[in-house]
């Protein structure tokens, strides 16, 4: 029997993520809950445990493969059942035809692709018919819409026949070439085809693009020289031209300039360059896609902090007293955002294709930096606990996410998000939103500031807030009546009491 290890629930908003590092390969015996492989996501690391105990019989994503929730990584067969039908590559079920020398012929066919990915195209072929292949080596590499997988070749012999040419379609199950057996040298049946010219704008590269990437380029005026290539040997993919294209176009490109300006030698000599991560990598395209899929605009005001840092200077000390856990400003803004939500809905609503979906509850995210990267752990029904309540959890949580011990269920299901820059600094920033959230509160500094109070100058500690919105939902009007409450509450924290 075979068990499937497909991708785990990865977090709030994030539909994606990168496959890191494999610690297994097929052939390889894993125990229950033993590590299989590291997933990689805008916001954490993931480990991939395996489900049963057996012997790892197919991997589906390679390293580097970006995977879909849900999506199939691999396959296990249970202890006592592995057999060759369990392999990466199957033989077919009749019965093979014989080889040149007697040996078996098998079938190498398209593995398993993934949730819902019913077709693939065959992008590159590693080895020509004639070529002796060794168990495990490459053979040759598929696209999907998802993800590219490369086909590992299922035993040792000679590639007989090449059946899915370059550029083809095949489906889930189709046959993609044919091995010999161990030795066999036969006379090719079809000769492979010989791989198409570069694109013109491709310079002297000598690997081939993905035809899926050759036809967008095509469509959209561009070059294998406009698009920085991540496939096998720098081969441009799909998503490489879909990044390419939603980066800002140069303001005066010129037909043969340099990517970065020149840079003198005794400078360069001085220069470090590091491959980005493939979680900085994720991460810049999570908030590209954000900026390019939402309507954001941004609305500014200001807070008066001073009832808000008296009052909470009067009791800080007789709440921790009570509660065992400390009084801090998160509690008063999140009380004041659920208040302002509650008038304004649209800002906990999302946008589902044609439909709104109003939240009539608060799932408050709060932004939390950690040696990983940015977490966003959520706070559930944060509009019915008390301050202490929510300071517990804020304390709880942000000590969890800077361990690395927050799981996936932590970090779904937020309708709104408040970011605090203020802890570093920040004076004044316009945050971006958390799809498929509507909005997003940001806190900055509180720096004293002169500022006339009936007539008179004082000096006064003030806060800049930014409320970052998606227009698509939240018109102008909303946007600012939800700062002006938010601004109204901390100025007066006795309204929160009164439901004012």
């Amino acid at each position: 029997m075979s068990i499937e290890v497909r991708v785990p629930t990865l977090g709030e908003s994030v539909t994606e993520a990168t496959v890191a590092t494999w610690f297994k390969k097929p052939g390889d015996t894993v125990a229950v809950d033993e590590m299989l492989c590291e997933l990689e996501t805008d916001k954490v690391t993931v480990e991939v445990p395996s489900p049963a105990g057996g012997t790892l019989s197919e991997i589906v994503a390679t390293e580097g493969a970006t995977v879909g929730v849900d999506a199939l990584l691999a396959s296990i067969a249970e202890e006592g059942n592995a057999g060759p039908e369990e392999m990466t590559l199957r033989r077919e079920p009749e019965a093979a035809a014989p080889a040149a020398d007697g040996g078996d012929a098998i079938d190498v066919m398209v593995p398993t692709l993934g949730e819902s990915v019913t077709e693939a195209t065959v992008s590159t072929w590693f080895k020509q018919v004639g070529d002796a292949v060794a168990q495990d080596e490459m053979l040759c590499e598929l696209e999907t819409d998802k993800v590219s997988v490369e086909v590992p070749a299922p035993a040792s012999g000679t590639l007989t026949e090449i059946v899915a040419p370059e550029g083809s379609t095949v489906d889930a199950s189709a046959k993609l070439a044919v091995i010999g057996g161990a030795g066999a040298v036969a006379a090719p049946a079809e000769p492979a085809p010989a791989p198409a010219a570069a694109p013109a704008g491709g310079g002297t590269k000598d690997v081939e693009d993905a035809p899926s990437a050759k036809k967008l380029m095509a469509e959209n005026n561009l070059s294998s020289a406009d698009v920085q290539g991540t496939g096998r040997d720098g081969r441009v993919m799909k998503g490489d031209v879909l990044a390419a294209m939603a980066a800002p176009a140069p303001a005066a490109p010129a037909p043969a300039a340099a990517p970065r300006a020149p840079v003198a030698a005794e400078d360069a000599a001085r220069e470090e360059r590091v491959k980005m991560t493939k979680l900085r990598q994720t991460i810049a395209k999570r908030l590209k896609d954000s900026q390019n899929t939402a309507a954001m605009l941004t609305t500014y005001n200001e807070v008066d902090m001073t009832e808000t840092m008296a009052l909470r200077k009067q009791y800080k000390e007789l709440f921790e007293k009570k509660h065992g856990v400390r009084l801090g400003f998160m509690s008063f803004f999140t009380k004041a955002c659920c208040h302002a939500l509650k008038e304004v809905p649209e800002v906990n609503a999302e946008i589902d294709g044609t439909d709104i979906v109003y939240k009539n509850f608060v799932h408050m995210g709060i932004a939390a930096g950690t040696p990983q990267g940015l977490v966003v752990p959520v706070i559930r029904d944060a509009d019915r606990l008390s301050f202490a309540e929510i300071e517990a959890a804020i304390a709880e949580k942000g000590k969890r996410a800077r361990d690395g011990k927050l799981s996936m269920a932590e970090m779904q299901g937020g309708t709104f998000t408040i970011s605090n820059g203020g802890v570093y600094g920040s004076l004044m920033s316009s945050p971006i939103l958390n799809p498929p959230q509507s909005g997003i509160l940001g806190m900055h500094k509180i720096q004293d500031r002169p500022m006339v109070i009936n007539g008179e100058i004082k000096i006064r500690p003030m806060m800049y807030l930014a409320l970052s919105y998606d227009h698509r939902i939240v018109d102008g009007k909303g946007a600012v009546t939800f700062l002006v409450r938010v601004k109204e509450a901390l100025e007066d924290p006795r309204r929160l009491l009164m439901d004012l």
